[in-house]
């Protein structure tokens, strides 16, 4: 019975391929929308996962979390330096790290914040040491340089009519390992030094009269800025002090890690106020699911519209292909062929083609969807992963149980023919 089905599909083989592949492309589209919304979410959440509690000036929630831990080039206002140093002493803080942006060296951003970041990020680095001077650099693991190489950073981006700063140039004394998020392109630089680099050291409060400035993101002009006042000679070789007194100036976002859940709560709700906002990334980016869900159900509704077409399509072209071949199925009952093997025929050749489509249009997606995330992680550096889910299992066994059921329209058809009237045909 099996090779009476395959050699009759190869006699159609013309016919059976342009069914596969329309089963096929119609899966795919479903198969790449559900692997690349999972890729992303997990993606995402795994490069949050890192930063329990971040600390900013009053804004935007969503713009904050991008911008601090996806590191999203986007002005963001700078609250007061005295909240840096009031969560450096706080108690229950087991460390406070500030988060200072603008600049940007080869394509990468260019990072002012504290060694507690560095070992946060990085526990154990993969070359060298964190920086212990102000002209120091600790790079990502995919920013193609090496120790020793020296780093000129350049204000805002370069195909933004950005500017080179001369008034130091860093030196990469480290790299971290790989974290799979968006620090990975980044270069990690001492914050005072960025500070003193444009004009801000021991100047409390700057920030409040630049809301974006220097150090709240690359500005969309880079000129806005004109550094009207001589910066001084940044001295690289000083040592490095990460004390943060009632002077520290103004800063876009600090990176917080709570000792306990229930202090990160607590802080979370102390820093909600008129001038500071605390979130916890992981519930930004429940929120951005969301938005993202919707639009996965969309696209997963438009997906089964195209194949509930597919499927009537191909119901139409088999029930005339029956039509076509009713002298062969006329003399497989003449010759006292049994109804089931006429049956069976029917049903299995059509059921074959759906599984064929099925399983190429898996491949088609997965290769679709890992072909996305490969963009998508050389833009944002942020690995996101492809892969299946127990959940696709139940998807998978409903497209099997359909193609059988609908595989019988087409086999009972078949039994309607008269094997008389069908050799007279």
């Amino acid at each position: 019975m099996t090779g009476f089905i395959l050699a009759d599909l190869r006699r159609f083989k013309a016919g059976a391929l342009a069914v596969i592949v329309l089963i096929a492309l119609s899966v795919a589209l479903s198969v790449t929308v559900t692997l690349q919304e999972r890729a992303v979410r997990l993606g995402s959440a795994r490069a949050a996962e890192k930063f329990d509690l971040l600390v900013g000036a009053a804004g935007s929630e969503t713009q904050l979390a991008l911008s601090a831990v996806f590191l999203q080039p986007s002005p963001l206002p700078l609250m007061s330096g005295a909240v840096l140093a009031k969560l450096a002493e706080d108690p229950r803080v087991d460390f406070a790290a500030p988060v200072g942006f603008g600049d940007s060296a080869d394509g990468h951003p260019v990072v002012g914040t504290t060694t507690a970041l560095v070992a946060a990020l990085s526990p154990a680095l993969a070359e060298g040491t964190a920086f212990a001077r102000l002209g120091d650099a600790v790079i990502g693991s995919d920013v193609q340089k090496a120790l020793g190489a020296q780093i000129k950073p350049m204000h805002g981006a370069a195909d933004e009519g950005g500017h080179t700063h001369t008034e130091i140039v860093y030196t990469v004394s480290g790299r971290m390992a790989p974290t799979g998020t968006a620090w990975d392109r980044a270069i990690l630089v001492p914050i005072r030094a960025v500070w003193q680099l444009h004009g801000m050291a021991g100047e409390a409060g700057h920030g409040h009269d630049h809301e974006g400035g220097a150090l709240g993101g690359i500005v969309s002009d880079a000129h806005a800025h004109d550094h009207d006042h001589d910066h001084a000679h940044v001295d690289a070789d000083a040592a490095l002090d990460e004390r943060f007194g009632a002077d520290t100036p103004g800063i876009p976002a600090v990176l917080v890690k709570p000792k306990t859940v229930g202090d990160a709560y607590r802080l979370r709700q102390e820093y909600r106020g008129e001038t500071t906002l605390a979130v916890f990334p992981a519930e930004v980016l429940t929120r951005l699911y969301a938005t993202l869900g919707d639009a996965r159900s969309l696209l997963l509704a438009i997906a089964i519209g195209t194949q509930v077409i597919v499927i009537a399509a191909i119901l139409l072209v088999t029930i005339m292909h029956v039509g076509a071949r009713r002298r062969q199925i006329g003399a497989l009952r003449a010759f006292g062929a049994p109804r089931r093997a006429v049956v069976t025929i029917v049903w299995g050749e059509l059921f074959l083609l759906f599984l064929a489509g099925f399983a190429l249009g898996i491949a088609i997606g997965y290769g679709a969807a890992q072909l996305v995330s490969s963009l998508l992680t050389a833009t944002t550096a942020v690995r996101m992963p492809v892969e299946f889910a127990r959940e696709d299992l139940r998807l998978a066994a409903w497209f099997l149980v359909l193609a059988m059921l609908v595989s019988i329209v087409p086999a009972l058809s078949a039994l309607r023919l008269s094997p008389a009237r069908a050799l007279r045909a």
